[in-house]
């Protein structure tokens, strides 16, 4: 039986900006027949990974994934969202939030499933670290 949680209106609505959206699909389950928390994490890291290519303007690399937690599972047909919001940039570095929430297949449901701090660096062509431009 899947888990419940308290509406998404009690909870507030998603932080940050909408940076991507999927399909939960059976190729993704678990031993258990739930989503994957490692597929889980790739669709967080991807979302992040746009977001700050974005606000950096350029090509950036994963150096680090901090306070990861998971609060519900994740069923195959739900509709996966994930929003990212800033929370700092550094001179070569930024860390952004990535809340995922779901829309359960069947009725509708909308639920925060996890989130992360995600860290980003700002990579120029010779690869190596690049300032961000504070603003």
């Amino acid at each position: 039986m899947p888990q419940t949680t308290p509406s998404a209106a009690a909870l507030g609505p998603p932080a940050g900006e909408a940076s991507l959206r999927a399909i939960a699909m059976p190729a993704d389950t678990n031993p258990n027949g739930d989503i994957f928390g490692g597929w889980l994490l790739s669709q967080m890291d991807l979302a992040g990974g746009n977001f700050a290519g974005q606000r950096s303007r350029g090509r950036v690399a994963t150096v680090a994934v901090t306070a990861m937690t998971f609060h519900l599972p994740v069923f195959v047909g739900d509709e996966v969202s994930c929003y990212c919001a800033l929370e700092r940039v550094g001179r070569t570095s930024m860390t952004v939030r990535v809340e995922t929430w779901v829309r359960r297949r069947d009725g509708g449901e909308v639920v925060k499933v996890t989130a992360g701090t995600f860290t980003y660096v700002a990579i120029g062509v010779d690869r190596r670290p690049r300032p961000i431009d504070p603003a």
